[in-house]
Formats: structure tokens, sequence, C-alpha cells
């Protein structure tokens, strides 16, 4: 069977963040494959539905969810397990996805995943839609890209990510206590649950950071200035989110303070 599948990146799920590439492509989508990862995320899924009712100028699409296969304890795993995990959890979810698209779509089908932020930052969508064809999906792929959390966060806080000439570091909360180092530039920090950036605190007592939570949505946050002072702040703060939510997307910027400032 032959399908098209189209991986749109949808900002923060709100209208005013899809390119009109992104509107176009919502327009030619037969089925939505949306991940159903439990109750406390499923208002991802309310977000995406609601959006796709506000942009799409028909009806004549639907929304399947997929159960998500269970990823495993990631903290808990060293580097080499925890790639060996992610693997097989992308496995596993391009051999779901492939059933419901032969059940759901069938030939000559157009499959639509929406994804939050941009997909080619930390996300998965496009190895998963790559490796579908082992089993046994003939697709023709294209991705739209959207505005990524980085971008937004850049926004908010009404700044350039670079200083003058220098580079910017894009990397994990996994990876930055054993990476970090002032000759990397400007570091954004992204899929951090933990907030490792507490372990640099003693060792870089000149860094600030720029946080974001939430970008885009109602309960957005903010916060920014010496890492140490208002660290304290935006734990208190990313708890309370994850309480009223279930979970919490963040990113955030890490700058030594320039001398002077």
């Amino acid at each position: 069977m032959s399908v098209r599948v189209l991986v749109v990146g949808i900002g923060s799920g709100v209208p005013g963040h899809l390119t009109g590439d992104a509107v176009a492509a919502l327009e030619q989508v037969d089925v939505f494959l949306v991940a159903d990862k439990g109750a406390a995320k499923h208002d991802l899924v309310a977000l995406r539905s609601e959006l796709c009712r506000t942009v799409i100028s028909h009806d004549r699409y639907r929304f399947v969810e997929v159960s998500d296969p269970e990823r495993g304890p990631d903290r808990e795993r060293g580097t080499e397990a925890y790639r060996a995990g992610v693997l097989a959890w992308h496995q596993a979810r391009a051999r779901r996805y492939a059933e419901v698209i032969a059940a759901e779509v069938g030939s000559d089908g157009t499959v639509g995943f929406l994804v939050w932020g941009d997909p080619a930052f930390y996300d998965s969508t496009i190895r998963i839609v790559d490796s579908l064809t082992a089993y046994g999906v003939d697709l023709e792929l294209t991705v739209v890209p959207g505005i990524s959390s980085v971008q937004l966060l850049a926004a908010r806080h009404r700044m350039v990510l670079n200083r003058v000439g220098q580079p910017v570091h894009v990397t994990t909360g996994r990876r930055l206590l054993a990476e970090y180092d002032p000759s990397l530039g400007d570091v954004v920090v992204m899929l951090d649950g933990d907030l490792t950036c507490a372990g640099l605190v003693s060792a870089h007592p000149d860094l600030e950071i720029f946080w974001g939570a939430q970008l885009g949505l109602p309960d957005e946050a903010l916060a920014a200035g010496p890492l140490a002072e208002v660290l304290p702040g935006i734990q208190a703060t990313r708890a309370d989110l994850r309480a009223a939510r279930g979970w919490v997307m963040d990113t955030y910027l890490l700058r030594p303070r320039s001398p002077g400032a």
C-alpha cells in the first residue's frame, strides 16, 4: 500500500503558530494519528483536535488515537541502555502505527502527524515514520516546519540566542553536566525534567538562566536571572504546572554573565 505522510510542526498548538504551508498540509489529511499517552496527557490530544477544528475548512478528516508503548525507566539507564531503549520504543510505535494505517487508511490515503514545536528539534516522529517501511508501509513523506520552543523562548525573553560572533550549543538535560563548558557559548537545554542545571551552580556562579514553560499556552511561565537566585522559584513553578496539568514542557538558555553586567 502507498500512503502520503505529512509531518507538520504546529508550534505550541495555537493557530497563530502555523505557517501557511502547515495549514495547507492539514487540509490534505484524511487521518491524523496521535499517541495516546494516558489521562494525564490527554489534553495534548484535545489541543491538537481543537487546532484542526479551527484551521481546517472541512470535516472530512478523523483523529485516531494510538496507544503509546511503554518507554521504560530512562532516568535509571546509562547512555547505551538509553539508546537501546529509545530504539525499541521507536520500533514498537512504528509497528502500531503501521497496523493502524493498514486498518484505517488503506491505499492512497494521507496520514498526518502533528508535532509539537518543530520536527527537527528532539522529536522522534520523522525517525518513526521512516521506519514504517520495515512494517510494509510504502510511503511518501513530507515535513512541514513549525515554530520551535527555542524560538519562542528567545522571543518571550526579547533576546538573541547568541552573542556577536559566538556559538549556540543545543543539548539535553541528560548530557548537560557532562559536557558543559563556558567555551560552548550560550547553551540551550531541552528535555530536562529534573532541571539538572542545578548541578552547575557551585562551579559556575556567573551563569544566568532564561527559562520558559508551556510556551504559547495560557499557563505560560517565564523566569530569568542569575541561576543560583532564580532556580528555586523555577523549581516551584515547574512543580505547580505539573500538578495542574500532569505534564510540563519547558526549555531554557544558560549564558555566562558578561563582565560589568
